[in-house]
């Protein structure tokens, strides 16, 4: 059975969707003030691979992925160009989009953007201020954590460290991974000189980033979703309040699996400017690495471990990639077209991807053991009619990793 460790609970479970027919899932998608780098996209094809995993397991698919276009960092990045904010942001969508269809990642079926839906998120304040949640202090407007039973639960906060002073956090986000230790802002009330403003119900002003997230999810899923995830990173100071927002103003949980992807580091270090050490997809295109490879090494791993790049591990993962190629060259060279279709070898394939894929997405465990299948055969002695099999079966995988035709 196919199990995932849920960040709610920090416990290994069994999967069973909150719907039967159709699992919907929400990723929280990129901020998209800069262009998406491959640290980034690690997260990405992990829920790439999730999505496409289920649907090999037989499972229907429905999932959005939000576009985060207003923030404080995106006025920030746009100002520093001196261009709109709309014109930054749309660039760094159908780059990103391009880079998605490079990387042989699925479309997701909603791609909702924040500025495409203030009045939903005006719709949530709105309640959680009749619900006396929210409140209003000179402009802005706060939520009050403590006022949500059961905050800081998918973080694991210590809410005894909780101070007994009122304090108010105005940025959108702070750098770092710490926590803001009170009351967080839902809207940024319009100030003289404020690029980005919307004449509202409740004033002029702009969603906060916790509040976005919320107003996407509900325009497009009204029940529990089965799967809420991102990157490791969300867990401080965003998916608590995602779900304290959400849950605020509906009788039932927002998700029933919330799954979180880690870092990719470089050499062990953070990815970031400062350390000049940022990679793009094409950085790596250029040092002679082909699209399966790059989206080799970043799916080849445990989602939940850190992944470090460096010369060394991507070209270590590259090369285990190019022979495994070249095995599966000699089968086919070997197939007529009288087909084993459900063959030993077929078996064991389909049953070590089985395994290894249902024990919380171990892509690496899976690999591995096909490499090690492969590798046991002995090609001279292999039937002309069990080619194709094993071809047909490894196809039927590859629908899920994307890298080896």
């Amino acid at each position: 059975m196919l199990k995932f460790f849920n960040s709610l609970g920090k416990r290994i479970e069994s999967f069973r969707p909150v719907d039967q027919k159709v699992v919907n899932i929400f990723t929280c998608g990129p901020s998209i003030y800069q262009r998406a780098h491959i640290g980034n996209f690690r997260t990405f094809l992990f829920e790439d691979v999730l999505v496409r995993y289920l649907e090999y397991s037989g499972y229907a698919v429905k999932r959005g992925m939000n576009f985060t276009d207003i923030e404080d960092k995106a006025i920030r990045e746009a100002e520093k160009r001196k261009m709109s904010v709309k014109g930054l942001t749309e660039v760094n969508i159908k780059d990103f989009m391009e880079e998605m269809n490079l990387l042989r990642m699925k479309i997701p079926d909603y791609l909702p953007k924040a500025s495409e839906n203030v009045d939903r998120a005006v719709e949530i304040i709105e309640r959680l201020l009749d619900l006396k949640i929210a409140y209003r202090h000179r402009g802005n407007i706060y939520f009050e954590p403590l006022k949500f039973p059961g905050f800081g639960e998918l973080f694991g906060l210590d809410m005894t460290k909780w101070p007994a002073k009122k304090r108010r956090f105005h940025k959108d986000t702070c750098p770092g991974m710490q926590w803001n230790l009170g009351d967080f802002i839902l809207w940024h009330g319009c100030r003289e000189g404020d690029p980005v403003c919307w004449d509202t119900k409740i004033g002029k002003g702009r969603p906060s980033w916790n509040i976005q997230d919320p107003s996407m999810i509900s325009k497009h899923f009204e029940e529990t979703l089965s799967i809420y995830c991102g990157g490791f990173d969300n867990l401080f100071r965003h998916h608590d309040y995602t779900r304290a927002i959400l849950e605020s103003i509906r009788p039932y949980p927002m998700a029933k699996f919330w799954l979180h992807c880690h870092h990719l580091q470089v050499n062990g270090q953070k990815m970031s400017k400062s350390k000049g050490n940022i990679y793009y997809t094409d950085t790596l295109l250029e040092q002679g690495y082909d699209i399966s490879e790059i989206r080799f090494f970043l799916i080849y791993g445990q989602y939940r471990e850190k992944l470090d790049y460096s010369d060394q591990n991507m070209r270590s993962a590259a090369n285990k990639l190019r022979k495994f190629r070249k095995m599966l060259n000699k089968i086919g060279a070997t197939a007529n077209q009288k087909a084993e279709l459900d063959g030993e070898v077929v078996r064991r394939i389909k049953g070590i991807f089985a395994e290894k894929m249902d024990d919380d997405l171990d892509v690496r465990g899976a690999f591995d053991g096909l490499y090690g299948v492969l590798s046991e055969l002995e090609l001279e002695e292999l039937k002309p009619t069990q080619a194709p099999g094993i071809m047909k079966a490894l196809r039927e995988i590859d629908a899920v990793l994307r890298v080896i035709f």
